[in-house]
Formats: C-alpha cells, sequence, structure tokens
C-alpha cells in the first residue's frame, strides 16, 4: 500500500488528495451508489440531497474541513456534494455498517491501539492511507477510504482512535461520523479529543476506541446525546458491534450481529492470555478464526444474504509512544510481513 503525502493548507491538502487517488474516489462513489440504491432505497441523486442536513453541524462544529472537502472535489473532478455525500456515507446508510474487533493495551508505559476493520469487498481496493502534515496542525496518519477525510489513524501528539461500527436507525444532530474522526486526530491532547465526544456530539452511533501515549484511554459509544464510556480494565478496552455502557443501551437501540458478542468474548480471552507486546503478537490476536467465518478475522460467508457479507480488508497496530502505525493489507492471517509507517516527534 503506497502511503500518499499531503502537505499544505486545507485547499491544498484536499486538492492533492482527490488528484492522487482520483480513480480510486471515482469508485468508491459507485460502491456506494450502489449500496445506497441495493440496500436503502436512495438514488445518488438523493444521497448528496440526505447529505447537506449535515452541513450545520460541521460549519458549527469544524467549519474550516469544509475547504479540504471542496479541495477533494475539485481535485477529482467532482462536485462538493459527491465528496460530502462519500463523508456522510455512515449516516445516509445506517443499517448498513461493517463489522470490526477493536481494542487498546497500556503495558509497560507504552499506549496499544489495533483492530480489523471489516466491509465490503468491493472496498478493498479504494483503501487509502494518507500522511497529511497540514499547516498549523498536527501532522497525522489515516487509514481509510479515498476520498473520505478520516477514519482508523494517529497523530504526532500521541492521541490515536479506532472505529467500531454501530447498527442502528439513531441519526440526529451532530457530526458525520468520519468527519469527527479527523477531527480527533487534529487534536492536541485527550482532553481535546474527550471534549469533541462529550460536547459537540456525533450524528449517527458508533464506537470510538481513543488513547494517548499517556496511558489514557477510553471507548466512546457515540450518538447524538451524551455517549456512553468504557474505561479500562486491567489496562484495556475491547470493543466490538454492540453497545456496551448502560448509559447508551438506555438511550438508543442497536441490532448487532449475532457474532458481536461473541468476537468480544474471544477478544477478552485472548487479551488476558497475551504474552508479548509487539505489533507481531497483536496481529495474531487479529488473525483469530474461532466462529469462523464469523470471527475476529473474518472471511466472507456466502451462505449469508449479500447485505451481510463482510470480511477483514486491513488490519491497524499502533504504538503511539512511537508514533508508529503498523499495516496488514487484506486478512491478517494470510501475511507475517507488515508495512510501517512513522510520524517524526
Amino acid at each position: 500500500m503506497s502511503l500518499i503525502e499531503l502537505q499544505g493548507d486545507r485547499a491544498a491538502v484536499g486538492f492533492a488528495h482527490g488528484q492522487a487517488l482520483d480513480d480510486r474516489i471515482h469508485d468508491s462513489l459507485a460502491v456506494y451508489e450502489r449500496l445506497f440504491a441495493d440496500f436503502v432505497g436512495l438514488s445518488w441523486s438523493q444521497a448528496r440531497s440526505q447529505a447537506t442536513r449535515f452541513l450545520p453541524a460541521i460549519e458549527r462544529h469544524f467549519p474550516d474541513i469544509l475547504d479540504e472537502l471542496q479541495g477533494i472535489a475539485k481535485g477529482a473532478n467532482l462536485d462538493f456534494e459527491d465528496i460530502l455525500a462519500l463523508n456522510c456515507r455512515s449516516e445516509i446508510a445506517l443499517t448498513q455498517s461493517g463489522g470490526c474487533s477493536a481494542l487498546s493495551l497500556w503495558h509497560e508505559e507504552t499506549q496499544w491501539l489495533a483492530q480489523n476493520w471489516d466491509w465490503r469487498a468491493d472496498q478493498q481496493r479504494n483503501v487509502a492511507i494518507l500522511r497529511i502534515t497540514m499547516d498549523g496542525q498536527a501532522p497525522l496518519i489515516s487509514v481509510g477510504e479515498a476520498g473520505m477525510v478520516g477514519k482508523i489513524g494517529l497523530n504526532v501528539h500521541g492521541i490515536g482512535v479506532c472505529l467500531n461500527a454501530i447498527r442502528s436507525q439513531t441519526c440526529g444532530d451532530g457530526l458525520p461520523i468520519h468527519i469527527a474522526l479527523r477531527k480527533i486526530l487534529e487534536c492536541r491532547d485527550f482532553a481535546a479529543a474527550q471534549h469533541i465526544l462529550r460536547e459537540e456530539r456525533i450524528a449517527s452511533p458508533a464506537h470510538f476506541l481513543v488513547a494517548s501515549q499517556d496511558g489514557q484511554a477510553i471507548g466512546f459509544e457515540v450518538h447524538p446525546g451524551t455517549p456512553g464510556e468504557i474505561a479500562p480494565r486491567n489496562g484495556t478496552v475491547l470493543h466490538t458491534n454492540h453497545l456496551i455502557d448502560p448509559m447508551t443501551t438506555g438511550e438508543i437501540a442497536d441490532f448487532p450481529r449475532p457474532d458481536s458478542p461473541l468476537r468480544l468474548s474471544r477478544l477478552e480471552t485472548l487479551m488476558e492470555r497475551l504474552n508479548a507486546t509487539t505489533p507481531g503478537a497483536f496481529f495474531e490476536v487479529l488473525s483469530d478464526h474461532d466462529n469462523a467465518p464469523s470471527s475476529i478475522c473474518r472471511h466472507i460467508n456466502l451462505e449469508v444474504p449479500e447485505a451481510e457479507r463482510m470480511e477483514t480488508l486491513f488490519s491497524v497496530v499502533m504504538n503511539l509512544n512511537q508514533r508508529r502505525l503498523y499495516l496488514r493489507m487484506g486478512k491478517p492471517c494470510e501475511s507475517d510481513g507488515m508495512e510501517t509507517f512513522s510520524l517524526e516527534i
């Protein structure tokens, strides 16, 4: 996976993103056009229209990102509304959420984050890894989808974030998930990230696992109201794709797939047995096949309806103290190698 280097102000970063990933962005739009039509019953025009309802929240809480979205659109020869819809895809297709198993561990003065990203196979070719050095902002690395401003990653201040999708029909006022992820990746400290999630609110349900190089970590079950919070237990926070905190389950309804609690239980077992804290050891956890094919390392199951078919598209391990991100594309069980991406401290 080639690293895309982006530098300059918001508009320049966006334009370079759009130019460098033009083909992948167009293909990604085609993927979501099919998804919206097949599983949500929306045309692309209708999806673009729905995305505009989130503009007031973006203008209120993160107006600077609009220049970057506009830049991506210009660089890829698309309309602003196309890129906005892509970045609001979780809110537009609420019930079409991915899998993902995520963990954090504080051990021997080092903060680790790791996760698998499980989603539709036709989106794997549109994965992109960005290193963004923006004027006046913390340099960051983000692994996600071409044309989208943020997903999973870390920044030079040692702030990192992982994402778990939550299946729910709840949607309200707040920042779209992927816009909020980028805002967290620009935070200078853990308190700033907490403020975003506790005070500014997120438009639709998800789990954000946020950690910092000084050992702080919380799992935030976000939604348009007050988020639930999962504190570390024995130095770990673990999450899959169902709500856990009573504060969240008392506020909104989710309807997870049956494998989510099984994967969480398996993560707990594997982390209790963990006997090394190395990137390879975490990739071994993410490669687990208990309850396959709907395991932590997910393989496609052709026996379920098409809307339910997904597989692990990439795996990430992050050492926040070293500002280093390790990546395995595809299923982690299929490779012993890894790519390493770093930020200079």
